[in-house]
C-alpha cells in the first residue's frame, strides 16, 4: 500500500530555537523524547534509535542548522520517504513552531499522528513549555 506524505505543526511557545534544535538534532536531545537510547556514527551521520529491544537506524539526508533536519530510515527501500523536523518563528508572537513531515499508509496515518502528538508532548514537558 502506498504511503501518504503528511505535515503536522506544533506551537512550541517560548521554547528557544537553539533548545528546539538540540531536541531534534542532537543525541542528548533526541534521547529525551524520541527514543529511549540514541547513538550516532559521526563518520557517516547515522543515528541508531532504540526503543526497548528494537532499534532502527536513520541517516541525515538534509541539514540546515537551526532550521530543518531530514532523516531517512536505513531500511526504507523508497528513497523519497523520510521524516523531517522544521523550525519556524512566528512573526506576530515570536513563538516557535515545530513542523513535522512524515509518511504513513492511509489506514495508519491517524495512529502515526497520535504517536507524534504524544512524543511532542513529552518534548514540551522536557522543555518546560
Amino acid at each position: 500500500m502506498p504511503r501518504e506524505k503528511y505535515h503536522i505543526e506544533f506551537l512550541m511557545g517560548n521554547a528557544t530555537q537553539s533548545s528546539l534544535w538540540r531536541m531534534i538534532s542532537q543525541i542528548d536531545g533526541l534521547s529525551e523524547w524520541f527514543a529511549e537510547e540514541v547513538e550516532m556514527d559521526e563518520t557517516e551521520s547515522i543515528y541508531t534509535f532504540t526503543w526497548g529491544k528494537s532499534s532502527n537506524q536513520a541517516e541525515i539526508v538534509m541539514n540546515k542548522p537551526q532550521s530543518v533536519i531530514r532523516y531517512r530510515w536505513m531500511d526504507e527501500e523508497d528513497e523519497s520517504i523520510y521524516f523531517e523536523f522544521r523550525l519556524r518563528k512566528l512573526d506576530l508572537s515570536g513563538d516557535m513552531t515545530l513542523e513535522i513531515t512524515d509518511f504513513a499508509e492511509a489506514d495508519e496515518k491517524g495512529d502515526s499522528i497520535t504517536l507524534w502528538e504524544a512524543q511532542i508532548e513529552e518534548m514540551k514537558r522536557r522543555l518546560g513549555v
